[in-house]
């Protein structure tokens, strides 16, 4: 298997690699992670099965538009394949580090500017890809509000009742979608769609980082919204991207709509509380009409 990626690596990079030592890394709840290297150069793989070589062409292509968009750090992308047991992808290895308050500040505004790179083509994306490990449905729809509904909430409610959930405000909360983003202008924004914590860091040097993206064209309060649920980023990120794109009227109510999408999908990954978790933010959000 190391020898077919390092064929594929010297293939794409136009220099020969072969490796002469892996560590086992973290790769994620998903994946396994290595660090490879020839002594000269080091590499970050990402192996699951076979089978999953299209999750990975997808993180492939995320990275790949966000990099060139020049804004926020990303691995950069080196390719990706199948051996006859593996999936891979491999990406540029970066030396991580904590933040302090600057290089959240810039974080914030190197989001912000990505944030502004926007589709001519709707919401969506070329490739379906996946939260986690979930199917993500990326169908390129004109409308916000229809995408939201239908490929967002409606389909994690789908999967969610196939494993037992019970939702009974469900259907009432997804007729109101459009009455809940109904004064809302939204433009169709490259967003990371999976920004926690733990898909966020920075370089030695202290420059910001974003890794293991769920890439689509939507709302960019999606990711501001991410960035709060799981314990939240430091108070110097969020002045950062409004210093660059403020936040519009209505965002603390909307915020809520938009993280029941990560809670739902916890639920169909984890199950335990998160759909009494996911109930009660049905019900705070319902309240808003």
């Amino acid at each position: 298997m190391w020898q077919e990626i390092d064929h594929h690596i010297s293939q794409v990079t136009g220099q020969k690699f072969q490796t002469s030592q892996h560590s086992s890394v973290s790769g994620g709840c998903i994946n396994q992670g290595y660090a490879i290297s020839n002594d000269k150069i080091t590499y970050f793989v990402k192996l699951n099965k076979a089978t999953q070589g299209e999750m990975f062409a997808a993180e492939m292509l995320g990275l790949q538009q966000m990099y060139e968009t020049k804004t926020i750090r990303v691995p950069k992308p080196v390719c990706w394949g199948n051996t006859n047991n593996s999936s891979y992808i491999v990406l540029e290895w970066l030396e991580m580090n904590g933040g302090n308050n600057k290089s959240w500040q810039q974080m914030g505004r190197n989001l912000a500017e990505m944030h502004k790179t926007i589709s001519k083509k709707g919401f969506g994306w070329d490739l379906n890809n996946t939260i986690g490990s979930t199917p993500q449905i990326n169908t390129w729809k004109s409308d916000w509000r229809e995408f939201y509904t239908e490929h967002r909430l409606g389909y994690q409610f789908q999967l969610a009742k196939r494993k037992g959930g019970r939702f009974p405000l469900a259907e009432k909360l997804l007729a109101a979608i459009p009455e809940l983003l109904a004064n809302h202008q939204v433009e169709p924004a490259l967003v990371h769609g999976d920004l926690w914590g733990g898909n966020a860091g920075f370089t030695v040097d202290g420059e910001p980082v974003i890794f293991d993206p769920a890439t689509y064209f939507g709302d960019r309060e999606v990711d501001i919204a991410m960035t709060e649920l799981f314990g939240g980023f430091p108070p110097a990120f969020y002045q950062g991207y409004q210093e660059i794109l403020p936040l519009d009227q209505g965002y603390e109510q909307r915020k809520t709509l938009y993280n029941l999408y990560h809670i739902l999908n916890h639920f169909n990954l984890f199950g335990g509380g998160y759909a009494s978790q996911a109930n009660g933010m049905i019900e705070r959000i319902l309240q808003n009409l």
